[in-house]
């Protein structure tokens, strides 16, 4: 057998060793972290609403009517009328025909790309895609290629050198490390120009961008039918838990059909679609949420801007500080919390190597001082 323990000693000399924190009361700016009280600017709880009273209460109404769990899958048993429900209102809200619920992104992403392509197929995705595309594209026996982050020309020599099979280009919407967000509309172009299948994963633009808060193709303006399969998580901005998938009925009955993480895995909480449907009407009735967060990104660029605080170019909720050295971005997320500011270090292979950051997320539900006192740790940070 491989020898387990010497690989963790060598994971923990670099720096690279992943460990657990655990938190006290709900996700909310001020939080209990290990026992000691801490602003938090880690959560991707983006609208606040993971404590919501009326979130919550629709979850405890749904545990009341529903029970604690499912008891199935969605093919045997499994598929409530809440869950029925939720995908009505998600499709309606998105304007796709329907759309499909998964118990976690990440499972989403595995199975609808396996469904969609396989041996003598070619996948291509963008080399800051989310972990859970890259395996995806790796398990489904297609071909994999990456281009260059963000440089849809690269895409388009690399989709000009296909010989056969179909092609499914897969970028996230707003990449989870960096904060920017892709090209939908060049992306469009190049897979209409060569016959491609688009695919986005809009985990962490879903209920944040666009007037209304449909995401990267509000955001853009972007018709649904240039993108023929969406995802979006419903565990950050909408502060519940799970997945979907967008699409034609054609799409989604082939994930009915095919899509293993959604047949062979029992069917999130009832209580949770509740909570979601919950979630998504506050996030149609209260525009203000979103005004919100805009208003408290800026409001911390400004401020780290009259401080030379070097931050990227992101104008999204996910604002990283990139350090280089994994050593010392550990240290400074330490230095943080010895501060009462909560702060992960994310380090290879999370993001290449020699990018080690702090990836600060700001949310609606963060006040001014907050921001105030985290621009004024960041400033007296030593690294």
């Amino acid at each position: 057998m491989k020898n387990l323990s010497n690989e963790l000693d060598q994971r923990k000399a670099q720096h690279l060793y992943r460990f657990r924190r655990i938190s006290d009361g709900p996700q909310q700016p001020e939080m209990i972290i290990d026992g000691k009280a801490v602003i938090s600017f880690c959560s991707n709880d983006y609208l606040g609403l993971a404590n919501h009273p009326d979130v919550k209460t629709a979850f405890i109404d749904g545990i009341q009517q529903y029970g604690t769990g499912s008891g199935a899958a969605h093919l045997i048993n499994g598929h409530s009328r809440a869950h029925h429900a939720l995908e009505e209102e998600l499709a309606e809200f998105t304007g796709y025909p329907r759309t499909l619920l998964f118990s976690t992104g990440y499972m989403a992403n595995l199975g609808v790309v396996q469904s969609l392509v396989g041996k003598g197929d070619s996948v291509f995705e963008d080399r800051l895609n989310h972990a859970s595309l890259l395996d995806a594209g790796l398990l489904s026996g297609a071909r994999l290629m990456r281009f260059l982050h963000n440089e849809t020309d690269n895409l388009a020599a690399k989709l000009a050198r296909r010989k056969q099979g179909e092609s499914l280009v897969l970028s996230d919407g707003v990449f989870s490390m960096d904060g920017d967000i892709a090209d939908l509309p060049a992306l469009v172009r190049v897979c209409n120009d060569h016959d491609a299948w688009l695919m986005i994963d809009d985990a962490h633009g879903f209920g944040v961008l666009g007037e209304n808060g449909r995401g990267t193709m509000e955001h853009y303006g972007v018709s649904r039918k240039d993108i023929p399969v969406y995802m979006a998580t419903l565990g950050k901005a909408l502060g519940t838990a799970g997945a979907f998938i967008a699409g034609s009925n054609e799409l989604i009955d082939t994930l009915i059909q095919r899509a293993r993480t959604y047949i062979y895995t029992t069917s999130s909480p009832p209580a949770v679609a509740e909570a979601t449907r919950a979630s998504l009407s506050i996030i149609k009735s209260q525009p203000e949420l979103r005004a919100r967060l805009q208003s408290n990104i800026q409001y911390f660029r400004r401020c780290c801007e009259q401080l030379g605080i070097c931050l990227t170019d992101s104008r999204t909720a996910i604002q990283p500080i990139i350090i280089g050295d994994t050593q010392t971005t550990v240290a400074a997320s330490e230095q943080l919390l010895a501060q009462g500011i909560h702060i992960t270090a994310i380090r290879p292979p999370t993001v290449p190597e020699g990018t080690a950051r702090l990836r600060i997320t700001l949310s609606a539900a963060h006040k001014l001082a907050h921001i105030d006192k985290l621009v004024t740790a960041l400033h007296m940070l030593k690294y």
